[in-house]
């Protein structure tokens, strides 16, 4: 990462935000503390708050910004390496950020800094919670946690003045493109309640603001069939990144919010890793579901990890043997319709030689029987979330038992890994009832899924 210009005043007379970026600007320029920022794919959001954070840098000699985002890669690469320089070419083309590495900070010629990190980062987190700042964005919070939030909002706390003499006003800014309404983001800013205990949220009219921005506001900066292309995306990704709107849950979902509890787990018994494995890694291609949960001592399941995304193969074989080996599982479990051998194959070659444990499962029933049951469980309060796992909480609670992944944009891998690893930990939902005639079942196979075959990897 190389040092980057910062502006002089001059230079900044000439740029000009767009319409709603300014409209925004003037809502930043309340006496307000908490904004959120919301709206469609490619809408200016974060454009324009690293270019409000920048001239808070220059206003407030030795002033201290951190922006934070669920992994810290994405933090470099989105806001360091693509975001600062766009708005430093464009706005700021004067002076100078000096980026020390080891650290993860900008630094103006003022003193002022601009922190980067990642909240899965625990090891460097550590060290930026260890300071106070004057100012925190959460990027793209849809993948951030209540507990997240609450914990980095803490640091908001540097007493720093402005050259004008004045205390610089602490400000935090969030955005992300709209999930559901049950986000975290929506019941505190717009609905006023804060969802750890659903009481009003103190001081909500005169600290919070939320404000909408979308890509037609961004017209301007945008190809002409790039937002053709969002119009047409199918209805639940168009409301999200293309008209900016939050999404209620569907009535007629498997799951409840209130069904999904938070509890860490106790004494266990088996732990396994469950794979939905994607077979292509392209811009348009599936996630990969992975999942690993727990059976407790209690005879309750637990979801202990959610590290869905878009992998290579041997990239989410390295994942799932990495998280094999984290928590100790008993298994990996493999859905092996789409991949067949090929998925075997690859987490052998990226066990190098070790012995893996793989229970390979084969889909014989539509999506939403297979789940059916480990949504029975959860209304039965018989499983638990060791934290939140926003984005499979989203998709628990969109899954209906006439879900159309064509209509909604995705498919379901996470909730299909986790329907998976349940599954495999309560043997007893999977047995299919005797049939006269037909003699006994076998012990693994019913109406979850066909028969299992295990396979110790060497």
């Amino acid at each position: 990462m190389l040092d980057l210009p910062l502006p002089s005043q001059e230079t900044t007379r000439t740029f000009e935000l767009t319409q709603r970026q300014k409209e925004v600007r003037a809502v930043f320029a309340t006496a307000a503390k908490y904004f959120l920022i919301y709206g469609g794919s490619r809408s200016g959001k974060t454009f324009l708050t690293i270019y409000t954070i920048i001239m808070r840098m220059i206003k407030a000699p030795g002033s201290r910004h951190v922006v934070f985002r669920n992994d810290g890669i994405d933090a470099k690469q989105s806001i360091g390496n693509e975001t600062i320089p766009a708005v430093l070419k464009l706005a700021f083309p004067g002076l100078t950020l000096k980026w020390h590495d080891q650290d993860g900070y900008y630094e103006a010629a003022n003193g002022s800094q601009l922190w980067l990190a990642g909240l899965k980062d625990k090891a460097r987190l550590d060290k930026v919670l260890g300071k106070e700042f004057a100012t925190i964005y959460l990027n793209e919070a849809s993948q951030i946690t209540l507990e997240a939030f609450s914990v980095v909002q803490t640091r908001l706390a540097q007493v720093v003045m402005q050259t004008n003499g004045k205390r610089l006003p602490l400000r935090l800014y969030v955005d992300l493109n709209p999930t559901v309404a049950a986000h975290w983001t929506y019941q505190i800013w717009v609905m006023g309640v804060h969802p750890s205990d659903n009481k009003p949220v103190p001081h909500h009219a005169e600290q919070y603001r939320h404000m909408t921005i979308n890509p037609a506001d961004n017209a301007n900066n945008l190809p002409a069939d790039y937002l053709q292309a969002l119009a047409a995306l199918p209805e639940r990704m168009r409301r999200r990144f293309f008209d900016g709107a939050f999404t209620a849950d569907d009535d007629n979902a498997l799951w409840r919010r209130a069904w999904i509890r938070r509890d860490s787990l106790p004494e266990y018994g088996r732990i396994v890793v469950a794979v939905d494995p994607a077979t292509t890694n392209n811009p348009g291609s599936d996630e990969t579901g992975i999942i690993v949960a727990g059976q407790g001592g209690d005879k309750r399941g637990y979801v202990l990890s959610d590290d869905s995304g878009k992998y290579r193969p041997e990239q989410w074989a390295r994942r799932a043997i990495s998280l094999y080996d984290t928590f100790g599982a008993d298994a990996i479990v493999c859905e092996v319709n789409q991949g067949g051998d090929m998925v075997e194959a690859m987490i052998k070659a990226e066990a190098r030689g070790r012995v893996i444990p793989v229970i390979k499962v084969t889909a014989t029933r539509a999506k939403h029987v297979r789940a059916e049951p480990v949504a029975a469980l959860y209304e039965q309060g018989r499983v638990a979330h060791a934290e939140d796992f926003p984005t499979l909480e989203d998709q628990m609670c969109a899954f209906t038992v006439d879900f159309d992944r064509d209509a909604q944009g995705y498919s379901p891998d996470r909730v299909d890994a986790l329907v998976w690893a349940l599954t495999e930990l309560f043997p007893s939902m999977t047995r299919a009832p005797k049939k006269k005639g037909l003699g006994p079942s076998l012990p693994n196979a019913g109406p979850m899924m066909g028969p299992q075959s295990t396979g110790w990897l060497r």
